[in-house]
C-alpha cells in the first residue's frame, strides 16, 4: 500500500491563505510506503497525524450539520445568517477555546476549494444583462470611492503603504458569495433592491481581486497590469466565444449524463474552475479571479441549455457548494481565527468596532450610489447595509498581509472580526429595513360604513 502527501515549506498546502501566488513557493513530493506484509502499524510514524486529521474531518463535517440546525432553531427569535454559525462554531471548538480541531493542510485545502467555490456561484449567479447600465456604473463608482477612502483610511492607522493598501482593500468589499444566498432565502434576488446589491457585490468583489493582483503579484505595477490585462482578455475571449457558440453537442452530453453516473455537467464545472484557477495562480495572479472568471464563463456556456436541465445543474452544483465545500471555508476561518491576538491587545479589540463603523462609512455610504431610481431612504439605508457586508475578501487579504508582514495579526484579527461583525448585523438589519417598506406599502383595508 502507498501513501503520498504534498506540502510545501511552510508545512501547508498552497492556497487563499497563500493568495494563490505560486512564485517562490517550493513544492515537493515526500512519499513514503508500507508493505502490507512484514511492517506493523506501530512502526508507521504518521498514525497520530492521520488520528488528529480524523477527528478534525468527523468534527467539521458535525459542525456543517449542527449549523442549519442552529439557524432553524433560532429562526423564530432572530435570523442569523448561516455562515456566522459556521465560523462561530469554529471558534468555539478550534484552537482558540475549546481546542478539538486543530487546522491540518488537508482541511486547509478543502478550504481552500471552498473559497474558489464561492466566487465560482457569485460569477454564475450575477445576471449582467440585469446590472448592466445604471447600476453596474453607479456600483462601480460607489466601489472606486470606497477604495480611495479605505486605503485613506489604511494610512491613518498603519504606518507602511503596503499596510495601508491591505486594509483600504479589506474596508472596500462586499461580501457578494455571502449575500447571494441571503438574498435568495429571503426572495429578493430579483427585486430591484436585490438587483443593486447584486452590481454591488460585483464591484465589490472583482475589484477587491483586481487590487490585489495589482499590488501583491511580486511584479511592478506596469508589468503586474500586462499580466492582468493578458488574463482579461483571455477570459474575455473564452466567455465571447462561449457565448456564440450553440453547443449543442455539449448540451446534449450534459442531458444524456445528468442523471447517470457520468456526470458530465459537474465534471465540466471542476475543470473550468480549475483551469482558471490555475492560470490565474501561474500568471501570479490570485486565485479567487480565475474562480470569478470560471463561474462567468459557465453560466455563459450553459445558457442555452434547456432551462429544465439548468435548474437540476443549479441544484447539483449548490449541493457541491453549499452542502460541501463552502462550508468547510467557513469553519477553517473560525478553526484559524486568532482569538489570542484580538483579545490580549486592548489596541486590537478596541480595532474591532472602529473596523465595523468603518465598512459603514467607507462601503456602505458610497453603496447608496447604486440604490433604484425612486428608492425611499430606508431602501436606501437597506442597500448601504448590504454594501457594508464583507468578509470572504477580508480573510482573504488579510491572510497576505499577515503572511508577508505588512500588518500585525492583531489589525488582522480585528478586520475578520469586524467581517464576520458584518455578516451577522448587516443582512439582518437590512432585510428588516425592506420588510418594513414593505409594509408600509401595503394598503390598510377600509372598514365599509354601513
Amino acid at each position: 500500500m502507498r501513501f503520498f502527501l504534498l506540502v510545501d515549506n511552510s508545512g501547508r498546502l498552497p492556497g487563499h491563505r497563500h493568495h494563490g501566488v505560486i512564485e517562490g513557493v517550493a513544492v515537493a513530493l515526500e512519499y513514503f510506503s508500507v508493505e502490507a506484509a512484514g511492517v506493523e502499524a506501530a512502526e508507521v510514524p504518521e498514525v497520530p497525524l492521520m488520528q488528529g486529521l480524523s477527528t478534525s474531518l468527523v468534527l467539521i463535517a458535525l459542525l456543517a450539520v449542527a449549523a442549519p440546525l442552529a439557524v432553524r432553531l433560532l429562526d423564530r427569535v432572530v435570523k442569523v445568517p448561516l455562515v456566522v454559525f459556521e465560523i462561530v462554531l469554529g471558534i468555539l471548538l478550534g484552537p482558540s477555546m475549546l481546542g478539538w480541531i486543530e487546522s491540518t493542510q488537508f482541511t486547509d485545502t478543502l478550504a481552500d476549494f471552498g473559497l474558489a467555490m464561492l466566487f465560482f456561484v457569485a460569477g454564475n449567479e450575477i445576471d449582467f444583462s440585469d446590472i448592466r447600465g445604471r447600476p453596474a456604473i453607479r456600483a462601480s463608482a460607489g466601489w472606486l470611492i470606497s477604495l480611495a477612502a479605505g486605503v485613506g483610511a489604511g494610512f491613518l492607522l498603519a504606518p507602511t503603504p503596503e499596510a495601508a493598501v491591505i486594509i483600504g482593500v479589506a474596508l472596500c468589499s462586499t461580501a457578494l458569495g455571502a449575500l447571494l444566498p441571503i438574498l435568495r432565502d429571503a426572495g429578493e434576488s430579483r427585486s430591484p433592491m436585490g438587483i443593486a446589491v447584486t452590481a454591488l457585490g460585483a464591484a465589490g468583489e472583482f475589484g477587491p481581486l483586481i487590487a490585489i493582483s495589482l499590488f501583491f503579484s511580486g511584479r511592478q505595477l506596469g508589468p503586474a497590469t500586462a499580466v492582468l490585462l493578458g488574463f482579461v482578455l483571455l477570459a474575455g475571449i473564452a466567455i465571447f466565444l462561449a457565448s456564440k457558440a450553440r453547443h449543442t453537442l455539449f448540451h446534449s452530453q450534459v442531458t444524456r449524463t445528468l442523471h447517470t453516473s457520468g456526470q458530465f455537467a459537474v465534471r465540466s464545472i471542476m475543470f473550468i474552475l480549475t483551469v482558471l484557477v490555475v492560470l490565474s495562480m501561474v500568471l501570479g495572479l490570485d486565485m479567487l479571479l480565475g474562480a470569478f472568471a470560471a463561474g462567468v464563463l459557465w453560466k455563459v456556456a450553459i445558457a442555452r441549455a434547456p432551462e429544465r436541465d439548468r435548474k437540476v445543474i443549479e441544484t447539483k452544483l449548490d449541493a457541491v457548494a453549499f452542502g460541501f465545500l463552502v462550508p468547510i471555508f467557513f469553519i477553517d476561518t473560525g478553526i484559524d481565527f486568532d482569538l489570542g491576538a484580538l483579545t490580549s491587545s486592548p489596541s486590537a479589540l478596541t480595532m474591532v468596532p472602529l473596523f465595523v463603523l468603518l465598512l459603514l462609512i467607507i462601503r456602505g455610504l458610497p453603496s447608496m450610489l447604486a440604490a433604484p431610481p425612486r428608492s425611499t431612504f430606508a431602501e436606501k439605508r437597506a442597500i448601504m447595509l448590504f454594501g457594508a457586508t464583507g468578509l470572504p475578501i477580508i480573510v482573504a487579504v488579510t491572510a497576505i498581509g499577515r503572511d508577508q508582514g505588512f500588518i500585525s495579526s492583531g489589525i488582522s484579527s480585528a478586520l475578520v472580526g469586524a467581517g464576520m461583525l458584518s455578516v451577522l448585523l448587516f443582512p439582518l438589519l437590512a432585510l428588516r429595513q425592506g420588510q418594513r417598506e414593505r409594509q408600509r406599502r401595503i394598503p390598510v383595508p377600509q372598514e365599509e360604513v354601513p
